[in-house]
């Protein structure tokens, strides 16, 4: 039973975690727009890119990205019950996708995702951050890049963490139906790369 209270616990934490949006708190930081309601409306660290620059796009992605590693580590820390870092990656990201905090406007949950797998799956997780990052600077297309990676994961997974192909197609299931626009702008040709 008290394992059951210690995952559930996690989970709520790794939500609340997750709605802990770092682009509102980084604009507020630089005094720039309101990302909700500036570029895309997206509050992640592309959008964060367009409207402000490098440095606090890093700073978005670093806060998105920790949050979900954070609520491994306490995770791991609290329990060793095998569905439990499935379950808390699942929240974290749900977080970002639907804040408590901002009205349950949020993200795409890429960095989130990311920060939080690397501590689960860390092979899988740097290959799929060198992919990512080669396509940015390749084709400038955060959502390409993202969905890329997103596609590829389960398979990379299935060869560098078997433990985790679940947790990598559980992870592209919703990072495909929270680029939905995207895909179809990127069909169109029509989505509109970093400069």
């Amino acid at each position: 039973m008290d394992d059951i209270f210690t995952t559930l616990f996690c989970i709520t934490t790794g939500y609340l975690l997750g709605s802990v949006l770092g682009a509102v708190w980084v604009c507020r930081w630089f005094r720039l727009p309101d990302p909700a309601q500036s570029g895309s409306g997206n509050p992640g660290a592309t959008n964060i890119y367009r409207i402000g620059g490098f440095l606090p796009a890093a700073l978005t992605l670093t806060w998105d990205a920790a949050k979900g590693a954070l609520a491994i580590m306490l995770t791991q820390a609290l329990t060793d019950q095998e569905m439990a870092p499935l379950l808390v990656v699942i929240a974290s990201v749900t977080g970002h996708i639907l804040p408590l905090f901002h009205r349950f406007q949020g993200g795409k949950g890429v960095a989130t995702a990311m920060g939080a797998s690397l501590l689960i799956a860390p092979q899988t997780t740097l290959v799929l951050i060198v992919i990512w990052a080669a396509l940015i600077y390749w084709r400038r297309i955060s959502s390409l890049a993202s969905l890329t990676a997103a596609t590829l994961a389960p398979w990379l997974a299935a060869a560098l963490n078997p433990d985790a192909v679940e947790l990598f197609a559980t992870l592209a299931l919703f990072l495909f139906i929270r680029h939905r626009e995207n895909i179809i702008r990127l069909i169109h040709k029509r989505e509109r790369p970093l400069e």
